[in-house]
């Protein structure tokens, strides 16, 4: 919730849970009213496994499904394998920062996350991680492209020309 509403580093998570204290416990019925400060977020971001979010994350878009554009107000759901075929869905990867382990060296060895976004859903319909050391984003980009096994769509991506 915090980083749906503009809260990306870890101390602004921690004020933003802090902000809405109150409402965060209520919501979610967190018992004996604690609520995690932002070296708790940090530790839990850090110690991610991020292979397992993958797979969960994208075992939850297939199965919860995608609001079409312009449906947003409605509480019908389509489940994104109906995605028609002049939909367009961007690809593109994005380094985690908090994978990093020192900034000053060229040579990195970070998770990078490459996630198909429907620009018509306004929705993320898959990811797929990868360790920058281990294997460029192209084959990952094409992995991700057959899991989400959709036909006659257009996909986007930003590439560098010299690495095609």
């Amino acid at each position: 919730m915090g980083m749906m509403s503009g809260y990306w580093g870890y101390r602004q998570l921690g004020r933003f849970v802090e902000r809405h204290r109150r409402e965060l416990i209520n919501i979610l019925q967190i018992p004996n009213a604690r609520v995690p400060s932002y070296s708790a977020i940090r530790r839990v971001m850090v110690n991610l496994d991020y292979e397992k979010l993958q797979i969960v994350f994208n075992e939850w878009s297939k199965q919860s499904g995608a609001l079409s554009y312009g449906e947003l107000n409605s509480p019908r759901v389509a489940p994104y394998s109906v995605i028609p075929s002049n939909e367009w869905i961007s690809l593109d990867g994005k380094s985690l920062k908090n994978t990093v382990i020192n900034y000053d060296h060229a040579q990195q060895n970070f998770i990078n996350c490459v996630s198909a976004f429907s620009h018509q859903r306004r929705l993320v319909l898959g990811v797929k991680m990868m360790e920058n050391k281990q294997e460029s984003e192209i084959p990952v980009v094409r992995d991700l492209i057959e899991l989400l096994d959709l036909t006659g769509v257009v996909f986007t991506f930003r590439c560098d020309p010299w690495r095609i």
